[in-house]
């Protein structure tokens, strides 16, 4: 190719750029032929290198050959070999080859242009996002994972959270000690890491969000996406709550006295008594007439919460949490506005940074007097607690919260991970072993981190001569009102005090921002080319977040509480965790056949998993759920805050409405498609148990085909049904 046709193919894509639709027939056409007129330049180059010179004419240029063969022909002669050459000769050699490196040049920067100007994603998009896709009716590709290490620290840092913390060694104490441990694995190895091994891949397989994965699983099992995002979507307003007040006392903790610590405030009363005076039993117990309380506990009620009479009082707004609140909803926007690629890069940090933490806790804790007596309060076994079906509704549900299951999130997260690995086999081996290291990872901080809460709990217990089970505590009470007491008996009160602020801090937010990233991708999933057009996923992040806000100042008032014990004791409640694990698990089993799916895994790691995993979804999780489920329905307790307000009818009433907002989306959706599809009954029942294929798109881009293309066109190759267009400079 000369000059003049390397300037003719650069005019004519300048021309095509001005036009208001591409045409990328005739681009993939010219990237054809440069590519091919660069390999013919190469050839004819190695050929020329050997020899010498031997014709009069010069070197043939690569697309004359093409464009006029019959005039190549006739100007090609022989010429003798000649011994030796003029200077003159040669020279005249040297100029068309010398012409030829400049139109290579020339070719080179066209394809350069071509790839940067025309090839390049559009504003907002994944970098993988090409605009002939869209031109051509494509859906957009999607994103994936940078590296293996982003997906485990996601993941990490989505089920490591507050309730690790503060409600597993609580409840550990409560139900028996080391006793608690047993229906705690039995629920851990036959329902949490089934089911989270299950959602991961259904989102890996289906290259699908928590909703649209389920219409390509079973159709008419949809409404289990549905109700995970209910759940999600309310869990997301309240749990940001307890970040907003872990921020606030961040802030208050950086004095020189902590302002729990004194009964010097204006918000203290004359009842107030120092926790370092309590250790004198004898003048506190003679004035017990007198109520005594704790200036931990008069900050925290009449301080922080400015706490009404009750749910029905909701009072003014707290403006010192609502900013903090808005604080925290602007670092979560931040963290997972740019999708995985931002959120990839910020678990980095704050799921690796609270384990130090922890680390730093549980190294002070154990060398504090009375750590060791709190430790053995923490584990000593109580055989007949296991007798209560109570310990094992606990064993249930705190499996349930702190793996992050039936929330969508997982599925969500699993569905950026590449289709196919490293076909090398230790690589494959080692990421299927992912979720089981991800899962012994999650209850290793549990236990762990009962060390760390429980030394702590027994110094304090002996430094004001109590019991330990008169100051163990759980869930805010243990994060806000116990650890706060403890810290001020400690040397250092201040730097422990933002110590563990900052640990609580960063394990609520990582699991906030991830659980917000589920609820995301499962929505933009179901609109793909409008969310993922330019900046419009953005805007509809900032648009949830700013909703999420709106709605969580109602528990930021001075009855917020009540509100928020509310959302809590019901909007994602044990119950509706457990609905949707057995309809999840039902319809992978014996609906979809976990053969079926096995047979996908396969195609997708390599080799089959072990069959315990099939086992568990067809059998033991089930059951498992359906007993914890009816357990929980016959030893339901109406909801109490601190064991003291009683919630009126109608708030219960309100609870249930929000419990049942998710359980009512599995059989509604059934009875919506049922009534939507047309045909007989047992066609349209036969239609809608069908599975779909998987995203076509996202799966034969990485050069695999799905298991389910295969059954259809059996084991038979289908022609690809797009060309991709690569240049490599």
């Amino acid at each position: 190719m000369g000059d003049a046709e390397s300037c003719l193919l650069r005019q004519q894509t300048r021309e095509v750029r001005k036009k208001p639709l591409i045409n990328y027939c005739f681009l993939r056409a010219a990237a054809s032929a440069e590519l091919w007129v660069l390999a013919a330049a190469r050839l004819a180059g190695q050929r020329r290198a050997p020899r010498t010179a031997s014709s009069e004419a010069g070197p043939r240029r690569e697309g004359t050959r093409s464009a006029d063969p019959a005039g190549q022909r006739s100007r090609r002669r022989a010429v003798p070999r000649r011994a030796e050459r003029s200077s003159a000769e040669r020279s005249a050699v040297a100029a068309p080859e010398s012409e030829e490196g400049m139109a290579t040049k020339e070719k080179l920067q066209c394809l350069k242009d071509f790839h940067k100007d025309i090839l390049k994603p559009s504003p907002g998009k994944s970098p993988g996002t090409r605009p002939e896709d869209e031109a051509e009716g494509k859906p957009p590709q999607r994103e994936k994972w940078a590296s293996r290490i982003d997906f485990v620290l996601s993941v990490a840092g989505g089920f490591v959270g507050l309730g690790n913390v503060w409600r597993f060694p609580y409840l550990c104490y409560k139900n028996g000690g080391g006793a608690f441990l047993i229906p705690y694995f039995i629920f851990l190895f036959g329902g949490g890491l089934p089911v989270f091994f299950l959602e991961v891949i259904i989102g890996q397989y289906t290259s699908e969000g928590g909703i649209t994965c389920w219409e390509k699983i079973c159709p008419l099992f949809a409404g289990i996406g549905y109700a995970s995002i209910v759940i999600v979507s309310l869990l997301n307003i309240y749990y940001i709550i307890i970040l907003a007040w872990a921020m606030y006392y961040l802030f208050q903790s950086f004095q020189s006295e902590l302002p729990w610590a004194k009964c010097n405030h204006s918000w203290n009363t004359p009842h107030c008594l120092e926790d370092t005076l309590r250790k004198n039993r004898s003048l506190w117990v003679s004035n017990s007439t007198a109520n005594f309380t704790s200036p931990v506990i008069e900050f925290w009620e009449r301080q922080v919460l400015s706490l009404s009479s009750g749910i029905d009082e909701p009072g003014a707004l707290k403006w010192d949490l609502a900013l903090c609140l808005l604080l925290v909803w602007l670092v979560c926007f931040f963290c997972i506005w740019k999708g995985v690629k931002s959120t990839g890069k910020v678990v980095y940090f704050t799921a690796t940074f609270p384990f130090a933490m922890l680390l730093v806790l549980l190294v002070r804790g154990l060398t504090l007097p009375g750590a060791g007596a709190g430790i053995k309060f923490y584990l000593y076994p109580d055989i007949s607690r296991l007798e209560d079906p109570e310990v094992w509704i606990d064993a249930g549900t705190q499996i349930f919260f702190s793996y992050a299951i039936c929330l969508g999130a997982m599925t969500s997260l699993g569905s950026y991970n590449k289709y196919k690995y490293n076909s090398y086999r230790q690589v494959l081996r080692r990421q299927a072993w992912d979720c089981m290291l991800l899962g012994c990872l999650n209850s290793g901080t549990s236990f762990v981190s009962g060390f760390a809460i429980f030394s702590i709990l027994g110094f304090m217990a002996q430094e004001q001569g109590v019991d330990i089970a008169d100051v163990a505590e759980s869930g805010p009470g243990l994060a806000f009102i116990a650890y706060p007491k403890a810290v001020t008996m400690m040397p250092l009160p201040t730097f422990w005090s933002i110590l563990f602020f900052i640990m609580l801090l960063l394990l609520g937010l990582d699991s906030q921002f991830v659980e917000v990233e589920g609820q995301i991708t499962s929505l933009v999933d179901l609109h793909p080319s409008l969310l993922r057009k330019g900046f419009h996923r953005e805007i509809f992040i900032a648009s949830i977040c700013c909703v999420s806000y709106l709605l969580g100042l109602t528990m930021v008032t001075e009855g917020g509480m009540y509100v928020f014990q509310l959302f809590d004791y019901y909007a994602a409640s044990g119950v509706c965790l457990l609905w949707v694990a057995f309809f999840e698990c039902f319809a992978i089993a014996w609906i979809y056949g976990d053969d079926n799916f096995y047979d996908g895994i396969e195609d997708m790691i390599g080799y089959r998993p072990g069959p315990w995993m099939k086992y568990c979804w067809a059998v033991v999780t089930p059951l498992l759920c359906i007993g914890c489920f009816v357990f929980s329905l016959v030893k339901y307790v109406p909801l109490t805050y601190n064991k003291v307000y009683t919630y009126p009818t109608w708030a219960i009433g309100l609870g249930w409405c929000l419990a049942l907002s998710s359980m009512v989306c599995v059989p509604l959706v059934m009875v919506v498609r049922l009534g939507q599809t047309e045909g007989p009954f047992l066609v349209r029942l036969k239609y809608l148990l069908t599975p779909r294929e998987p995203n076509r798109w996202a799966v034969e881009h990485e050069g695999a085909m799905p298991y389910s293309s295969r059954m259809a066109l059996n084991n038979t190759l289908r022609k690809p049904t797009h060309i991709i267009v690569e240049t490599m400079m």
